[in-house]
């Protein structure tokens, strides 16, 4: 099944997948990393390493840390800006890649571990048709595998695609632009542990196929990387578990004090009555730490032993939660497990923007606003991968007063770029194309309050504010975040239930983040990272059915507020109008060095813009100057016919007629028996250098040269 070859110290290895052959090379490169591989498919290469750090003392997290490098050197470029060549930060789409790798690894981490763990992913070759993304969990999952590096994998992720209702596994970047279906799966040993994709509305059934499609060939990957670690794999530190264990040995001796407590207080405190907001959660729990401070001091503990207890409370009472979901399906505010917390849509929020739209279910609470910009105004991407342009935008802000904290403003940490792409995949195929509605458009979702699923909350912002623009979209879009209750024996779930509307306290151990965003009629986009060992099957079919009705409930509350788009956009939105010309006739609109274009810009205040087939957007809040700028472009651009008469002007003479200009730059002859009704001695006679005169076209020849009459108009007294 896999071929393996060993020369110079460099393990080799090889495996068929679908005609196209991943080879993995160990010992290569990297050495000093303490598990490093390359994997190549296809032109493209990528290098992965992984490195154990020391302990960090005094945190109660598992720090692991990924990062995903685009090198333009892979794809034979030279960064497009003309100062800085050297790549900087990490590009939107990195990061997102980056989450992937740290979404499918990190559920097979132990929790207890404090090293530092760090995996760099560094794209060294790319043939644009092989996606590194997806090779890199690969990779990642190999060098993790072969290190020391404590961990229960591995795992393998593929990329799955449908055309014409046929499932492709890792489409090539073309099969993508046609494909219906983009999801990125990694699973171990049939347990999903992330999923991450878009999709053009496809039933639930369908993605619930897409998954099961991939087993098949993750299943092949993952044998092939059990394979590598069994014969070329380090033994696991086990000194770092062992001391973990010490430590959670002294641990449970401190918890089994807060658990006797918590046993005594957590109904009265938590489940006697229905706790509706997250303050007075916040205040509850307060309330408990106070009383198990107090009972602790009575016993004597230490203050350090305290300080630890209190520490250890908060995930013991996610815990106790999770057992009341599943021992008597209760929830802390009350509600059963497929309920979703109050719906608040609301449309025309902002007096003066171009579009807005506020939802609100529960205590998250998201504004999104809208603006439309002229065809100029895209965005321009440089990156690895390509280089190009787009036309739609949406970004996710989430300020510390939102759940509120206070913290430092520094621009857009890695989650909210990983949330605000997801709104953007789930929002894209409902956006009209640039030939039907030729704006740029920007969304801006400010999350204003948030208690679970703010993401979901800017999927359904956005779709309103974007109704409220009068931006034609096909279909309102909704999402919402499925949550999980489980027990885990041996890496195996033996319990568990699926909780819609998903919030704070219900998002401890053994649960998952499953978002599912789309329309009446389908899914568009798909995000899911799990705090088990990975889904079952059962598990993913029961929360696609389970989340669809949600989704129905909150796109009928969005409908009540604005069922289809209006009619007309915004007053202080621009005009974009759109003609076409003869490619040809580029050239006479720009000018020399962009002498005409500039004119016309000055001239009529308005924003034009080219593209090669010879298409024009004239842009401007005022319509006045939009049609005067239409209307001397077309004079520019105007193809003469024949029949067409002008009021033209005597440009030169010659003996054998008069040349007329009838169109900026564009000149034809009226030969002297075409001057008059009768025979003209001199053309002086008739016309002189600077005459008006009325001209009609009666001929072009296949130089594309014009032939005019005056003689015409004379007899037609025009």
């Amino acid at each position: 099944m896999f071929e393996e070859k060993k020369s110079d110290g460099v393990s080799q290895f090889e495996l068929e997948i679908d005609d196209r052959k991943l080879i993995i090379k160990i010992g290569e490169f990297a050495n000093q990393a303490n598990g490093s591989c390359t994997i190549q498919c296809g032109g493209t290469v990528v290098l992965a390493t992984a490195v154990l750090g020391k302990i960090r003392e005094g945190i109660d997290f598992f720090p692991l840390s990924v990062e995903y490098e685009e090198k333009f050197y892979a794809a034979g470029k030279i960064k497009g800006s003309r100062f800085i060549k050297r790549e900087g930060r990490a590009t939107d789409d990195a990061i997102t890649s980056a989450r992937l790798i740290d979404r499918s690894i990190r559920p097979l981490f132990d929790d207890q571990i404090k090293n530092d763990v760090q995996i760099i992913a560094t794209i060294l070759s790319f043939d644009q048709v092989n996606d590194p993304d997806v090779l890199s969990i690969i990779a990642t999952s190999v060098a993790l595998s072969i290190s020391n590096i404590p961990w229960s994998g591995p795992v393998a992720g593929v990329r799955v695609g449908m055309i014409d209702d046929k499932f492709i596994i890792n489409p090539s970047y073309e099969d993508r632009k046609k494909s219906e279906l983009d999801l990125v799966i990694a699973a171990k040993n049939g347990r999903v542990t992330m999923i991450e994709g878009g999709a053009k509305e496809i039933k639930e059934e369908k993605a619930i196929e897409a998954i099961q499609f991939s087993q098949q060939y993750i299943s092949k990957i993952d044998s092939l990387i059990q394979e590598i670690q069994e014969k070329i794999g380090k033994p696991k530190n086990v000194e770092i578990l062992k001391e973990a264990e010490e430590k959670k040995i002294e641990k449970q001796e401190l918890q089994q004090k807060a658990q006797t407590f918590l046993n005594k207080e957590i109904e009265n405190a938590l489940f006697a009555q229905s706790i509706d907001t997250k303050e007075s959660r916040k205040e509850a729990i307060a309330l408990l730490r106070k009383k198990l401070e107090k009972e602790l001091e009575t016993q004597e503990v230490g203050k350090e032993k305290i300080s630890k207890i209190i520490e250890m409370m908060k995930k013991m009472i996610e815990t106790e939660i999770s057992k009341r979901i599943l021992e008597k399906n209760q929830r802390v505010d009350g509600r059963s497990l497929i309920d979703i917390r109050p719906l608040e849509a609301r449309v025309g929020i902002l007096p003066n923007t171009h579009g807005s739209g506020l939802f609100r279910r529960g205590q998250t609470e998201v504004l999104s606003i809208i603006t439309l910009g002229a065809p100029g105004e895209e965005q321009f991407i440089d990156t690895m991968e390509e280089r190009g342009t787009k036309n739609f935008m949406h970004h996710y802000n989430f300020p510390p007063f939102s759940v509120g904290e206070t913290g430092p403003l520094r621009g857009p940490s890695r989650r909210d770029i990983g949330h605000g792409s997801l709104a953007e995949k789930a929002l894209l195929p409902m956006i009209p194309t640039k030939e039907e509605f030729p704006y740029t458009i920007r969304i801006v979702s400010e999350v204003l309050g948030s208690n679970g699923s703010s993401s979901m909350g800017s999927v359904c912002g956005s779709s309103l504010a974007l109704m409220d623009a009068g931006i034609p979209i096909k279909k309102a879009v909704a999402g919402i975040a499925m949550g999980l209750a489980s027990e885990e024996k041996d890496g195996e779930i033996q319990n568990y239930k699926i909780i819609t509307d998903l919030q704070d306290l219900e998002d401890g151990k053994g649960g998952m983040d499953f978002k599912i965003a789309g329309t009446k009629d389908g899914i568009t986009a798909i995000q899911m990272d799990t705090k088990t060992h990975g889904l079952t099957q059962e598990i993913i079919e029961k929360t696609f059915q389970q989340s669809f009705e949600a989704r129905l409930k909150i796109l009928e509350t969005m409908n009540n507020s604005i069922a289809s788009s209006r009619s007309e956009l915004s007053s202080f939105a621009p005009c974009v109008v759109s003609l076409k010309i003869n490619p040809d006739k580029i050239r006479d609109v720009i000018g020399s060095g962009g002498k005409v274009i500039n004119e016309i810009i000055k001239e009529t205040g308005a924003t034009i813009d080219i593209e090669d087939d010879g298409t024009i957007f004239v842009a401007s809040p005022n319509k006045e100057s939009i049609e005067k700028a239409v209307k001397w472009i077309e004079t520019l651009t105007h193809e003469v016919e024949v029949g067409e008469v002008f009021q033209g002007k005597v440009t030169r003479i010659l003996a054998f007629g008069a040349f007329v200009e009838i169109l900026p730059k564009q000149e034809g002859l009226v030969h002297i028996s075409e001057l008059a009704s009768y025979r003209v001695a001199r053309v002086e006679d008739i016309v002189n250098v600077g005459d008006a005169i009325k001209v009609e076209v009666i001929g072009i020849d296949e130089q594309g040269r014009i032939n005019l009459s005056h003689k015409r108009m004379m007899e037609n007294n025009l």
